[in-house]
């Protein structure tokens, strides 16, 4: 399977280089015509799978596990939505620590310093959820409530857990692990898709060929 990037078709602009010639025309590729999912697949998690990323995997590494072909990382991550690589896909483990200190610091602020305070789970004598775990709250939060089943008011006191920054970034970055692939079987439907959607159309002045356009009139902005 080609590249995302091989299925990109062409946009001639005339060239405005000092050295150029009359008729030197500058080959872009046309970043506007852009691939998607059709909305009854994207809106339809039939169509998907959960799939969790695994240590510094890349989206090519990703897409030759799933579908033997590394070339279809774009697929992956148009299921997903993802548009910046560099801050919506998980960052290598150096990359991250790197990044984390850079962002606050030093080690004590990063492991020591409390980002914010969450609620342990509080449950009554039959094991029902009186308050869920994770719950942002200030840090002196507490609870009380009444069980009916031992005819007692129970006072829970302070239930706030302190969340460290190192805490907060790492679950942050945890969550991008998670995502969703296309199922195999669906795989021709949107490579057929995309076979349709990314050459050109007769019609147009600019037309040369499915996969070129070409524009005699441009204005260049300082």
């Amino acid at each position: 399977m080609p590249s995302y990037f091989r299925q990109v078709p062409d946009f001639e602009y005339v060239s405005r280089l000092p050295d150029a010639k009359i008729g030197d025309y500058a080959p872009l590729k046309n970043l506007f015509k852009k691939g998607k999912l059709r909305e009854d697949i994207f809106q339809d998690l039939a169509f998907f799978t959960k799939y969790q990323i695994k240590g510094n995997d890349r989206p090519d590494n990703v897409a030759f596990e799933v579908y033997d072909d590394s070339s279809l990382d774009w697929l992956v991550l148009l299921c997903n939505n993802i548009i910046n690589i560099q801050t919506e896909w998980p960052l290598p483990q150096q990359q991250f620590d790197d990044y984390m200190l850079e962002k606050y610091g030093n080690y004590d602020i990063l492991y020591s310093g409390v980002h914010h305070y969450e609620t342990r789970e509080v449950k009554n004598s039959q094991g029902v959820i009186i308050v869920a775990a994770g719950l942002q709250v200030p840090s002196t939060y507490s609870v009380s409530y009444y069980d009916y089943f031992i005819d007692q008011q129970i006072d829970s006191g302070n239930i706030a857990v302190p969340i460290t920054n190192y805490e907060y970034e790492e679950k942050l970055e945890n969550d991008k692990r998670n995502i969703y692939i296309l199922k195999s079987q669906y795989l021709n439907i949107v490579l057929n898709d995309m076979n349709e959607i990314m050459p050109y159309k007769k019609g147009s002045s600019q037309y040369v060929s499915e996969d070129l356009k070409r524009s005699d009139n441009i204005k260049l902005y300082s």
